[in-house]
């Protein structure tokens, strides 16, 4: 376990590099105040006035003259290049929730290392928010009142089984995995109640339930620390 860069009591947002708007970063701000940027996102949160906590990376994607703008001790390069952005900063900070923006949209590959890093770092609640969607692991035990109807995806990241209730198309006794059975495009039928076998399932929402997940996943219990 790595030595924390940022420890706080309440969530923080983090800004990575990809496309954020000033509605979604007002959205994100909104569930944390308290922000940190992962390389190259610092320079959203500077053109919308914003100092983070702490700005963490490789500083390959930061010019120098932004560099410049970090107050004296937060600005953190992390030269090794065995890990992404995204995950030297999820590794590096402590806080019961990070609601993460920038790192939905953009390059594929980029996406795909995110969502890599979201179940390996899975006892780490942190909600990602992109312009659209949004997507989380599923806790242990994960119960969220949506709307009838309303669009609930489910990839699997490993081999798993999920319990649930409130899902159209039930999914309790189907064995899961990312070349196999998937279960995106399914909808909410009443109160979802989600139970995964291990921490290797995504949930992916409409965008517009960030709030409510947000405060459900500070609720939830968390996965244990990787042994």
């Amino acid at each position: 376990m790595k030595r924390p860069i940022v420890s706080e009591n309440e969530p923080i947002t983090l800004v990575g590099g990809a496309l954020v708007d000033a509605g979604l970063l007002a959205e994100g701000l909104s569930l944390a105040p308290k922000t940190v940027a992962a390389d190259g996102g610092a320079k959203t949160l500077f053109d919308h006035g914003h100092r983070p906590l702490a700005v963490i990376g490789d500083l390959d994607s930061l010019a120098p003259d932004m560099q410049a703008q970090v107050p004296t001790g937060r600005l953190h390069c992390i030269a090794e290049q065995d890990s992404t952005d995204f995950e030297k900063c999820l590794s590096r900070i402590e806080a019961p929730l990070v609601v993460g923006l920038g790192f939905l949209g953009g390059r594929i590959d980029h996406q795909m290392a995110v969502q890599s890093v979201l179940v390996r770092y899975a006892h780490q609640r942190c909600l990602l928010i992109g312009m659209q969607d949004l997507i989380c692991v599923v806790p242990p035990q994960f119960a969220l009142d949506l709307p009838v109807g309303t669009r609930v995806s489910l990839f699997p990241m490993a081999a798993t089984k999920i319990a649930s209730q409130g899902l159209h198309w039930p999914t309790d006794g189907v064995e899961f995995c990312p070349n196999g059975q998937i279960g995106t495009s399914n909808r909410c039928s009443g109160k979802l109640v989600l139970a995964p076998q291990n921490p290797s399932m995504l949930l992916i929402l409409p965008r517009k339930f960030a709030q409510l997940v947000a405060t459900a996943l500070q609720r939830a219990p968390k996965w244990s620390f990787p042994r």
